[in-house]
Formats: structure tokens, sequence, C-alpha cells
């Protein structure tokens, strides 16, 4: 990523001691945040946060398993002491905030063992004004070129039985609903045997990250982790008793390991975001921060857009994804109409799902390897021709690419299928791992995984695709060293509405993800359904939100490529569908005007490149009145704004397509009184005047 040409890039100060102090500590830029070092007699090591003088993570222990090498994290040494400060202002090549600043502080602790094979590590931290990361780096040292790692034990000392949401520490999926309880009643084994996921495996009590939480005088915490890169995802086992989390690594029963490195190794920043109040977490940029800056160089490749698709109908039960069936999706006659009518509402691009041969064979069965082709299509969909007609009518084709979970096939195919997209012009695909990792043994997010996702993404940039990845590991903030990182799935999307048996998604979702998963960066939601009770195809099934609530996720809830996901006949006419038509993906500026978690959120963005806004409000079961103040708007400027608004009599359950569509003026001394239904929200275009 290119810099401004008023980046500082500054060392403040930096100190080389052959002495450390007794106590190091090292404190955020503005002084709110500090963090200790601290050891005991046994000679472990570990620290204390606080912020602003109390203790929000007391004494907390790390340590490491090895195979053939004994546990490190007693008798342990404070052989060096680095300190330095840096700030800078980058530039994301898209994102929802262009310019960024990265300032911390740092602290980078060289520990040595007393006793042979004196093996040595650094524990370093950067401590920002949002939070702070830290990880662990291994030098390359005599006689230890590679370590097998069985078990890593970082701590997080909680000093309360906080208000926690959650997701289960699922080592393949991370599509459960999030559930609100005290740490202390965090059951995730209860979770074990979910009847709409296939691939579902939680060995121990833990948690997935992100997980937020608030104490009870109201501070908010977000633990993650940033630049996952060649080790397993963390999951956060729970001791409810002791208020204590610790590292549980997601191992692989093949290997029977955690993590197989090569010396020098680091391990991804684990990261703990401490916000006053929920609309600071959404504020952060902690976990972009923490990753190194772009590899790629100049991205104009890649493209945020708005699409539609052959993929809501399949879910609906109306057509599929296979050929055999008789009731095949993806034709050339059916994307044709897909494409006239993304062409006809400035919507950029069209993804086809099932356009390509092996559907036949792939949920349910254990003998998936080799099923999947990523260049031949089905007797009926003419890519070539569809790639064409898209052309021509200014539109874009998003490939799909469903493995079943089988990466090997996948790999072997990888700069085939790619190729193919770059000879056709293409520079987006969606790929899908749907179904229990081939080879067994392995899961979505340990190690070999990581590394698979990786090697895709990687290979995709050399052909000028960007992924839009599906059943993937978790977001850790790549997107910022590799931008074709375009979006992912990784939460529990909207089509849980058209097929689950549990409800679909509550109307508390969205604003629940919006202050944890969305926490770790964009994610492919697919929002728009304007047809809200699914009948005639699935009448036991709906989507739990009003129809304005539909408008407002595409402001809030932030991805660069947004579906508008209903079928077409379902937008034609219909004076809402103009919002869609109208709204961003790629932001300058965002601000988080409000919000809790779970029960609100309010958010306003400003288009890249323009001086037009939109905003974005949604609320869960409660009814919920809200001032709108504009004072995020340019002083002295007036805008005319649209309004898209619950109506009157708006529910999400009982009347919930009932929508208001007003226009006013306003200004940044502007307030405006909002009700948002119970399940409701409201979306506002704002237009320079």
């Amino acid at each position: 990523m290119r810099l401004l040409a008023a980046v500082l890039a500054l060392l403040l100060w930096s100190c080389h001691e052959t002495q450390p102090p007794s106590s190091p500590v090292v404190t955020s830029p503005s002084g709110k945040i500090e963090v200790a070092l601290v050891q005991n007699s046994s000679g472990q090591a570990g620290y204390v946060v606080r912020y602003e003088g109390r203790t929000v993570i007391d004494t907390s222990w790390w340590g490491f398993d090895f195979r053939d090498l004994p546990p490190l994290g007693r008798g342990l040494r404070l052989a060096a002491i680095d300190t330095a400060a840096f700030d800078e202002t980058w530039e994301q090549p898209w994102g929802e905030q262009r310019l960024i600043r990265n300032h911390y502080r740092e602290l980078a602790a060289t520990f040595a063992e007393q006793a042979l094979p004196q093996r040595r590590f650094t524990v370093r931290f950067r401590v920002y004004d949002d939070g702070l990361g830290f990880r662990f780096e291994f030098p390359a040292q005599a006689g230890l070129d590679t370590l097998v790692i069985m078990d890593e034990h970082t701590q997080f000392q909680l000093t309360g039985d906080h208000t926690c949401w959650w997701t289960p520490g699922d080592w393949d999926i991370y599509e459960h609903l999030y559930t609100r309880s005290r740490f202390s009643r965090i059951d995730a084994l209860s979770k074990r045997n979910h009847p709409n996921l296939i691939a579902t495996y939680i060995p121990f009590n833990a948690v997935n990250t992100p997980v937020t939480m608030r104490t009870d005088d109201g501070l908010h915490l977000a633990f993650h982790e940033a630049a996952l890169t060649n080790y397993p995802g963390m999951t956060l086992r729970v001791d409810t008793a002791r208020l204590l989390m610790e590292s549980e690594l997601v191992g692989s029963d093949r290997f029977g390991w955690k993590a197989l490195v090569t010396l020098p190794f680091h391990t991804p920043w684990r990261t703990i975001q401490i916000s006053p109040d929920a609309a600071g977490l959404l504020a952060s940029h902690l976990i972009l921060n923490l990753n190194e800056p772009n590899k790629l160089g100049d991205v104009s490749w890649v493209r945020p857009m708005k699409y539609n698709g052959i993929w809501w109908e399949m879910h609906l039960g109306i057509s599929t994804w296979d050929m055999a069936s008789g009731r095949h999706g993806a034709t050339t006659e059916n994307a044709r109409r897909y494409i006239d009518f993304a062409a006809a509402n400035g919507l950029g691009g069209v993804l086809v799902e099932g356009w390509n041969t092996g559907w036949e064979h792939w949920i349910g069965f254990e003998d998936r390897e080799g099923v999947f082709d990523f260049v031949t299509p089905y007797p009926d969909y003419d890519l070539e021709e569809v790639v064409r007609y898209a052309r021509a009518k200014g539109v874009t084709l998003i490939m799909h690419h469903e493995t079943s979970a089988a990466p090997r096939t996948y790999e072997q195919q990888l700069d085939t299928a790619y190729a193919l997209m770059q000879r056709l012009g293409l520079h987006t695909v969606k790929t899908g791992y749907v179904g229990k990792i081939i080879p067994r043994g392995e899961y979505h997010h340990g190690q070999w995984m990581v590394n698979h996702y990786r090697k895709v993404l990687e290979t995709a940039a050399r052909y000028q695709v960007a992924v839009n990845a599906h059943e993937p590991i978790k977001d850790t903030g790549i997107r910022r060293t590799y931008p074709n990182a375009l979006s992912r799935e990784g939460m529990r999307g909207q089509e849980f509405n058209a097929w689950a048996r549990d409800g679909g998604n509550p109307p508390a979702h969205l604003p629940t993800v919006a202050f944890t998963r969305m926490l770790a960066g964009p994610f492919d939601f697919t929002p728009g359904v304007f047809h809200i009770k699914l009948d005639p195809w699935k009448p036991d099934n709906q989507v739990n939100t009003t129809l304005a609530q539909q408008l407002a996720a595409y402001v809030v809830i932030y991805s660069p490529v947004q579906m508008a996901c209903d079928l077409p006949q379902h937008y034609e006419g219909h004076p809402a569908f103009q919002f869609i038509r109208d709204v961003a993906v790629d932001w300058e500026q965002t601000r988080v005007l409000g919000g809790e978690v779970g029960e609100y959120v309010i958010i306003a963005r400003q288009e890249r490149g323009t001086d037009r806004w939109f905003a974005g409000a949604l609320t869960n079961e409660q009814e919920r009145r809200i001032e709108l103040a504009f004072d995020f708007l340019p002083s002295g400027k007036s805008y005319r704004a649209v309004v898209y608004r619950d109506a009157d009599d708006a529910h999400w359950n009982d009347n919930p397509t009932a929508i208001e569509i007003e226009e006013r003026r306003v200004d940044a001394t502007t307030v405006l009184p909002v009700r948002l239904a119970p399940g409701g929200g409201c979306a506002i275009s704002l237009f320079p005047m």
C-alpha cells in the first residue's frame, strides 16, 4: 500500500539495555492502556493489562509444549528489552476507511532459559489507544531448526464474570448463532449436534474469536488474532470457575500436532481491543494495523461492486446446482436474465453458482476427491457466451468454485482454473468449502488448511483474481497484505433464513455480528431480501427482519462486494430498490454513531471519491426510537436526504414489508428522530444539493 506524502513514520524513542529493568512497562500513545511484564519465582513470564489505571487483564502466563523437547515457559530469565514507537498514516486501496493511522508503542522482551538448552524467544507487544497485540518470535538458534508445537498456553485472566457474546470453538464452522451469557455460563459443548451444520467439531469448552465482552462497569473487550499465517487458528478454552481463557489451537488428527514450523518463526498476534463503549470497538483498526503492508503492489483490478446472481433461487428450492435434477439453475438463458437485470440497475457483477460439472456428487458423499472440474461447464451453460454477453452489457461475471472441502483437488486445478479466468477477463471468484475436510483428520481451521487458503490467495493474485471465500479461515486482517482477499463468509449468513430448521437468524443477529464477527473484517452476508415471507417455496421459513433493516444492512454490515440477493422479480417496480441502486460499496470514511452489542447499531459512511454519504441503523426485536444527528456532514453544506424507514405499523414478523420513503433537506445541524420497528431499521441516502 502506497504511503501518503504526508505520512509520518518516526522512531520517537528507543533503547537497548543489557540489564533490563525489573518491571518493564509499555503504555499506549495516550497513556490510557498499560501493559506490564511480570515474572514469578519459578521463572514463569506473563503480563498484566490496565486501562485508565484499573486492571482489565490480570496476571496471565504463557508457554509452549513441543514434541521431543521439554516445555518452554518456566525457568526463564529476561535477557533484553527493546522499546520503540511508531506513527504513520497509510492508505487502503479499498475499504471502509481510506486513510488509517497506525500509531503504537512497542516493547520486545527477549527471554532465555536459565538451564540447557537455553532456548530463546521474544514476546513483542504493540500497544495502541484502542487495544494491543502481542506475538511470540522464535529466532534461528543452534541445534534448533524446526519446532513441532503440541500446544500453546497463552492466558487471558479476566477480572470479572463479564457479559459475553460468543460462538463455540468449532474447528470447522463459524456458522453458529451468537449466544449471550455471563462468562461463567459459557457451555460450548452443548452446540455439538447443531441440526444445520454438517461439519461441526467442538472438542473443548472453548469459544471462537472474535469474542466480545462487556464488564459490569461498561468497558468493552474483544479478543481475536491478527496476521494468521502458517499456524493453526486459535480458539480460546474457557475455565468458567477461574474466569480464565487459554489458547487452544486447532489441531491435526492426521499428524498429531498443532503446528510444524521452521525457524525463524513468529506466531500470529494475540489481540485485545479495549473501548469504553461498543461503538469504539467498531471504530478500531487494530487488526488491520498489525498486518504487514501490501505485498501485491497495484491492485486496481480488485473491484468492489454490488452484484446479483443465480443463488437465492437454489436456497428457495426453485432450481438446483446440479443438472441431473431437471431444475438446473445455471443455464445460459437464466444467466442472461440476471445479467440484463444487473445492467439495467447499475449492479457491477453477476454470480453464477452450479455452472460447472460435479454437483451431483458432493454433499453427503465421503469420496469427493476429483468430483469438481473448475473449467468444464454443464452442457446447458455456455460460459464463453455468458461472459461475452455480460461484457457487452457492462457487467462482469463472478466465478464460483465450490471445492466440497476437497482442497487437494482444488489445488491440482488452481493454475488451470485461474488461467481460464484471466483469459476471460474475470477478476473475482467466490470459493466454497462445504463439508468435512478431505483428507480425514484435517479441519477447516487447522494449520494445513490455513496454508491452503493462503496458497489459493497467492495463486489468485498471480492471475489478478480477488477471492471471496466461504467456509473460510477467519479474517485476521490479511487483506492489508493481500488486498485480493476481497471478502469472506465466516459467520451465519442470509441463507440460514431459507433452510435452517431453527427459525433462521433472529432479529438480534445483525446487531450482534456487527460488534463481534465484523471486528475481524468484511463479510459477505448477502443482504437485500424484499420477499420477507418465503412462501410459496419455503412456507415455514422467513427472513426475521423488516424490509428497512435489509436496506440498512448495506451500510452497517461492511463488505466491498454486496449482493442484491433476492429474485429479480421481487425488485422490479419496487421503490425501495432505489436505495440498493444508489448505495456505495467503497468508502472514504466511516463514522460509528452509536450502538450496543446485540441491541442496535448506527453507522454513517462517505462514498470514496464523492461527497455522498449513506447511513444505516438497525435494531433487535425491541422497538427503538433514536435521534440521528447529521453532525458528520461537512459544515455549511446542505444535502437531500432520502429516508427509507419502517412504517408506523411495521414489525419483523407481523408486517415486515411496510416501509415509508421520505425526502427532506438536512445539514450538519439537523437531528432526525427515527423509529426503528421491532426487528427493523432505517437507511438514508445523502446527496449534496
